[in-house]
């Protein structure tokens, strides 16, 4: 349905690369006003203007959603500009180190990195949310989608511990917020993809031998790609096509998660 996102407002998050670029995207094709938020302003610079070549409305907002003032500034910039309706919280780091790898056990897990990642994945989720949904309640409608993971819904060999933590305390929120902003006909979900080709865990293209072990607990055989969640986003994003869709985690991971045994290359 082209354009049906005409007529919106939407706020995304970690917007300038990977998944929330895909999002963006699929935002712009449907006609939607995007209010695009990273912490990096050169690729956000950039991703904005390949969105306005193609004829998008975009405004660009950088800070760093760790740090609430930031978040409190952008965000009543953003309400003072723009009639906000929506909103992709995508913005995420990694960082983290799975204890197959030294240091990345449980005792040697570092504290500073811990923070680090809870301090983006959780504390700014959470700050990002909040104002987000102050703007809804004001426009009195809205939707909400939250990028959460796998990895907040089941053990991951592979991912370090204050990742898995970030996200499964994202969905525990998602799931608790949908029962508040229900009365305001506001609705929140979660995508919650598995191994997708994003320079989230680092550059690209991964090295070959590591590649080889994530996909072996594939059972498509290989990564995603960012486009290919923009379908679950488009849908959940729509105030007609999803209307009784909210606390919902919706899982895209080639079926990783259906797996009922980790390969032993994982452990």
């Amino acid at each position: 349905m082209p354009g049906e996102l005409e007529g919106r407002t939407l706020v995304v998050t970690g917007a300038a690369s990977g998944i929330g670029s895909a999002y963006a995207d699929v935002s712009a094709r449907n006609g939607a006003a995007l209010l695009l938020l990273d912490r990096d302003p050169e690729t956000l610079a950039a991703k904005a203007d390949e969105l306005r070549r193609d004829g998008a409305a975009v405004s660009e907002y950088v800070a760093d959603i760790a740090d609430p003032e930031q978040v409190d500034e952008v965000f009543e910039r953003m309400g003072a500009e723009h009639p906000v309706d929506g909103g992709f919280l995508n913005a995420g780091v990694n960082g983290t180190t799975s204890f197959r790898v030294p240091g990345g056990e449980l005792e040697n897990t570092d504290r500073d990195v811990w923070r680090r990642v809870l301090g983006i994945n959780l504390d700014g989720f959470f700050w990002t949310l909040q104002r987000t949904a102050g703007l809804l309640k004001k426009a009195g409608h809205g939707t909400i989608v939250v990028t959460g993971s796998t990895s907040g819904v089941r053990a991951e060999p592979l991912i370090g511990y204050a990742y898995i933590a970030s996200k499964t305390a994202v969905h525990a929120i998602v799931r608790q917020a949908s029962l508040e902003l229900s009365k305001w006909g506001i609705r929140i979900n979660a995508i919650a993809p598995g191994s997708f080709r994003t320079n989230i865990a680092g550059p690209l293209p991964p090295p070959p031998e590591k590649l080889e072990i994530w996909n072996k607990g594939i059972p498509l055989g290989r990564h995603g790609q960012p486009p290919e969640l923009e379908e679950l986003a488009l849908l959940l994003i729509s105030e007609t096509r999803s209307s009784f869709m909210t606390g919902g985690i919706y899982v895209v991971d080639g079926g990783a998660s259906v797996l009922t045994q980790i390969t032993a290359d994982q452990l």
